[in-house]
């Protein structure tokens, strides 16, 4: 049992769709904001890096979520979806309300620890009273993706998408400016228009559950109790994901802090440049996800023997998709960069990152296929080590380059580079090395 090129993508496609409205939020208020001025583009990308370093705690949970029930819907035991499924909801409900109340409480101090700009500070502030909200909606909608991409019904996502984009778009726009009746209000706006295209998402997920799943099939039509002993399985799996996605995410924010000493200057160039990264991983992910669950799904059905080569198939894919995204963006530099910034000087001092972030993103398309197919296996601790070992590198190499050097910020985002490379080498070498094949969860 192989899965063809045509059965990847109609897995990937509409994931694709549904992490290209998710990233929206974030480069949509990048776009406009970068109009407004830089202090507010700086805020948005500190606090914006903040709100997903907490977020990566759901995602990361619902990740090993999503990687049982696909293990169970490849062995046709279908009505052991629903419980994974509510459990996570109850459990990422229950977080979500512990982070909000210490988030309102710790953060102020957090930031000015770690921003040292007094403008920056105060903006950052501003914008995470309102963002931190959106916990509470987003935390449940990864359990709802985590259900559709485990039992590999992602076309929904497509239409989830397309409600979170519009939301987020038509708010972002008439809350940060003003339009159509509401009030200016700037960087503040663009916090509540997120939150608020969340919500959407949220309310989405519920009704078409509802609406359109077979309840009973998949055991959701049973009122959720707490059940300590599945819920203990589940974070066996997804604590690993939990830490790894948290410091994935966390020393990302370290490359944001030296940048930020840098200057504002270098700040904004840094988030336009991550801006348009995180556009090019969208299909990288979409894939990468697929691999996830196609691998789970698959050892699930007893094919083992065809992990390898499902990986490099999809790596392949992965590959070619980039190839293309990169050329138009290298053909095309100041084109894309001026969707964020009408500035010409910005405008031209960005274009040696994007080569940078370019390249980077050619070894990201194949490492994040490998390194994710081994999640996918159940073996979500030797990920966590694995990733843990190239970050520390990663840190390393940005507290030379970028804290003590201050080297421009082109340099400093060599390290995306590095990173990737480390990441595919020890994929390649565990996957060929490890005993993985008979993990069971």
């Amino acid at each position: 049992m192989l899965y063809s090129n045509k059965e990847i993508w109609n897995v990937s496609y509409p994931i694709l769709l549904a992490l290209l409205a998710q990233n929206v939020i974030n480069v949509t208020d990048t776009a406009f904001l970068g109009h407004v001025g830089e202090v507010e583009l700086g805020a948005s990308a500190m606090g914006g890096l903040l709100y997903i370093c907490v977020f990566t705690i759901a995602f990361g949970f619902s990740t090993g979520s999503q990687i049982m029930i696909a293990r169970r819907n490849g062995e046709g035991r279908y009505r052991d979806v629903g419980p994974v499924m509510m459990q996570g909801c109850l459990f990422l409900l229950t977080i979500a309300a512990i982070l909000f109340g210490l988030c309102q409480w710790a953060m102020p101090s957090v930031v000015r620890m770690l921003i040292s700009s007094d403008n920056i500070y105060d903006a950052t502030c501003d914008f995470l009273h309102w963002r931190m909200f959106g916990f509470f909606f987003s935390f449940v909608n990864v359990m709802y993706r985590a259900l559709y991409v485990g039992i590999t019904r992602t076309k929904v996502l497509t239409i989830n998408a397309i409600i979170m984009a519009l939301v987020n778009v038509f708010l972002d726009y008439a809350l940060i400016f003003g339009r159509f009746g509401f009030p200016e209000m700037g960087l503040k706006g663009a916090a509540i228009a997120s939150v608020m295209a969340e919500a959407a998402s949220f309310i989405f997920g519920l009704v078409y559950t509802w609406l359109y799943v077979d309840l009973k099939k998949f055991g959701l039509n049973r009122w959720p109790q707490l059940d300590m002993n599945l819920l203990g399985r589940i974070l066996n799996i997804s604590c690993f994901t939990m830490v790894q996605y948290f410091i994935s995410m966390a020393t990302w924010f370290v490359f944001f802090m030296a940048v930020e000493r840098l200057g504002q200057r270098e700040l904004a160039i840094a988030n336009i440049i991550r801006s348009i990264y995180i556009v090019l991983l969208i299909p990288v992910q979409a894939l990468s996800t697929t691999a996830n669950t196609m691998v789970s799904n698959l050892i699930g059905a007893g094919g083992i023997a065809s992990v390898m080569q499902l990986m490099k198939k999809i790596s392949k894919v992965s590959l070619w998709v980039v190839i293309i995204c990169v050329g138009w963006i290298g053909i095309f530099p100041k084109l894309f960069l001026s969707i964020y910034t009408n500035d010409a000087t910005l405008l031209t001092e960005s274009i040696s990152s994007l080569y940078v972030i370019g390249f980077a993103m050619l070894v990201a398309s194949v490492a994040n296929i490998y390194f994710n197919g081994i999640s996918g296996t159940g073996n979500t601790q030797a990920a966590l080590w694995l990733e843990t070992g190239t970050l520390v590198f990663y840190a390393v190499y940005i507290f030379c380059i970028g804290w003590w050097a201050q080297a421009p910020v082109s340099i400093c985002f060599s390290a995306e580079i590095l990173y990737y490379v480390l990441l595919l080498i020890s994929s390649l070498i565990y996957l060929k090395k490890a005993k993985w094949q008979n993990k069971k969860i």
